[in-house]
């Protein structure tokens, strides 16, 4: 049976699971743990495929949300970061009844531009595809790069995610690839229209992936869900400004 791995930590009396985005690991939520581990019991969990969960060739979404259902608490908070977004938006979707409450930061329920739909070019993705089996590290590099790009500490914090990279076992071509795959074609918003439990969430006005006029889209196609755009920050708020971000989710979860 393939091994997931997922660590819990924190002394709160709610559950958060965390998951991170594309190439990384859960290690990527280290400067949070400190800050939210005093308000919640934290699940910090590599996506099959990445990090410490090795033993799992490319997924499809729905096969990715599968694998984590088992190790689902009860009424917990969902916390999706960019690709992990649209995997915790899919378990919201598929066990409603498991989830108090989705949190996305920096993701989109359909990522890839599209009619007048803003976000990633899909040129830009098929090249970032194309360019892992030539020059892996250097691909990697260039999309953190990216996600970082017009914060005041864009290179440390582009750092930093380089660390986290670095830290744990890196993904394979294969996985790294049904990982853009996912990216490219997935597409929430018709399934998202219907979603019923509180929703949060939460984009970098710099932010070079995720367009911030996909709040506006969205607020106005599901008024029920809350949106903030943190103004200084890119596409990994939680790294440039964890102690807003912080109150950003407390404040949230205190009111659901």
């Amino acid at each position: 049976m393939s091994s997931l791995y997922w660590h819990t930590a924190g002394t709160g009396d709610r559950d958060l699971v965390l998951l991170h985005g594309w190439g990384l690991n859960a290690e990527v939520w280290q400067n949070m743990i400190p800050r939210l581990s005093p308000h919640f019991r934290l699940h910090l969990v590599d996506l099959p495929g990445f990090g410490r969960s090795q033993d799992f060739g490319p997924l499809t979404l729905a096969e990715m949300a599968q694998q984590l259902l088992p190790q689902l608490p009860d009424r917990a908070v969902l916390l999706g970061w960019s690709l992990g977004g649209l995997v915790a938006s899919q378990l919201a979707l598929t066990q409603p009844q498991r989830v108090a409450a989705l949190i996305t930061v920096a993701s989109s329920p359909c990522f890839t531009a599209r009619d007048e739909w803003p976000g990633i070019k899909p040129e830009t993705l098929q090249s970032f595809q194309q360019q892992l089996s030539t020059d892996f590290q250097r691909t990697v590099e260039r999309f953190l790069a990216l996600q970082t790009m017009g914060t005041e500490n864009a290179r440390q914090d582009a750092r930093q995610l380089k660390e986290v990279v670095l830290s744990q076992p890196m993904p394979s071509v294969e996985v790294l690839e049904g990982g853009l795959e996912i990216l490219r074609q997935d597409d929430l918003r018709v399934a998202l229209d219907d979603l019923p439990l509180p929703f949060l969430r939460i984009y970098g006005y710099l932010d070079g992936l995720v367009p911030r006029r996909i709040a506006e889209e969205l607020d106005a196609r599901w008024p029920d869900s809350s949106s903030v755009v943190m103004e200084k920050a890119a596409h990994a708020p939680f790294i440039s400004h964890p102690d807003e971000f912080t109150q950003l989710i407390t404040e949230f979860t205190a009111a659901t």
